[in-house]
């Protein structure tokens, strides 16, 4: 097996949010497939790590993106332990792993969770430009590059200039292999309709997400001004809205108002799956934001069915989706509602979406990923 250091610069465990699932569920899977160790910071809590070691190494502080001395530490610890790969987890800590790669003689593997300078600059950053140098010079001095979606990759392969042939899609992941029981469901339905008292004749629909994240906050915007009125100017379509998720800043009582026009702001919730069990269905209102929404792939697995803006739905084949998934064209949102008027929720998500989403098909791909060079 190989041995792999993979690099994380912030916490991810306990895993609550989609990117923090998203290398905790990887790395629960690909240590299957190699000798895996973990370096990352201190609020990582290694009684969490589960079939690798875990190693604290790396401070809380911001300014351990630019601490020049890890390079000796990590250094010493792939000798050590006779490190072959390295991975770094979103292109952040390039300058290190550009240092390990000529001075340690390891491969270098990026794997990308967002083009990030696309992201920030959706959200208004000025600085995107130069994020948009560094990450094309990271890029570019890897071996290997992981991207979340076949878009993503082909954004980098055509704005970085990397070859093709060190470029791979390793998309974020569900951790089932097969849908709920329809029982189980059942189970999670009644209890929504119980904890929030429902009127069991409506249908729920539901938005999850992290609420102080600007394309999160936008699209709660877009349901409250664009999407719910037309709901409820349709008499006969009787439904809920739960909205959930932490972060909403001081003073964004806008939820809270809506109580009164089917709006349920539920907060933060502890455990996220009865919700995306028992719900209809998963309404993603998002343009903005960058690469996979965690989310869509997440109530797909979960049997939801799911309506989305055509950026929403980057990444998630429509094709392996059977009939759970509606695209509507982005800014289109009278369509959108109507969209949701019409969901047939009876349809299944079908095996096939199983065999390209779950964790441990994602990590052998990943795995096998390793001898591209």
């Amino acid at each position: 097996m190989k041995n792999v250091l993979s690099l994380v610069s912030y916490q991810f465990l306990p895993a609550k949010m989609g990117g923090q699932k998203g290398i905790a569920f990887f790395n629960r899977f690909f240590c299957r497939e190699v000798k895996l160790t973990c370096v990352t910071v201190q609020s990582n809590d290694p009684k969490l790590s589960d079939g690798y070691e875990l190693l604290n190494v790396l401070s809380n502080s911001k300014i351990r993106y630019i601490n020049l001395f890890y390079f000796f530490t990590l250094k010493k610890i792939i000798k050590e332990r006779e490190i072959t790969h390295v991975i770094l987890e979103h292109p952040y800590y390039g300058w290190l792993g550009i240092l390990l790669k000529h001075l340690c003689k390891i491969t270098l593997i990026v794997h990308s969770h967002n083009i990030e300078n696309v992201r920030f600059k959706s959200t208004g950053k000025w600085w995107w430009k130069i994020l948009a140098l560094y990450e094309k010079l990271t890029y570019k001095s890897a071996d290997i590059c992981f991207f979340i979606s076949d878009e993503d990759k082909d954004y980098a392969i055509r704005h970085f200039n990397l070859a093709k042939q060190k470029c791979t899609t390793i998309t974020y992941g569900f951790e089932l292999n097969k849908a709920p029981l329809q029982e189980e469901k059942k189970i999670a339905k009644d209890f929504l309709y119980s904890k929030y008292a429902i009127d069991r004749q409506d249908k729920l629909l539901l938005f999850n997400g992290t609420l102080d994240y600007k394309p999160n906050q936008d699209a709660i915007d877009i349901i409250i001004k664009k999407i719910n009125p037309v709901l409820l100017n349709d008499h006969n379509f009787k439904y809920k809205i739960i909205i959930c998720g932490k972060g909403l800043p001081p003073g964004y009582n806008k939820l809270i108002d809506y109580t009164n026009e089917n709006i349920i702001y539920a907060g933060f919730v502890d455990d996220i799956i009865p919700y995306f069990k028992g719900a209809d269905i998963f309404i993603n209102p998002v343009i903005d934001g960058g690469g996979i929404k965690t989310k869509l792939v997440e109530s797909l697995g979960y049997d939801m069915n799911v309506v989305t803006t055509s950026n929403g739905a980057i990444g998630v084949p429509l094709s392996i989706t059977g009939n759970k998934m509606q695209i509507v064209a982005n800014d289109n949102w009278k369509l959108f509602a109507a969209a949701i008027i019409m969901t047939d929720i009876e349809n299944h998500i079908p095996t096939i979406y199983f065999e390209h989403f779950y964790w441990e098909a994602i990590a052998k791909k990943a795995a096998n990923a390793l001898s591209v060079k």
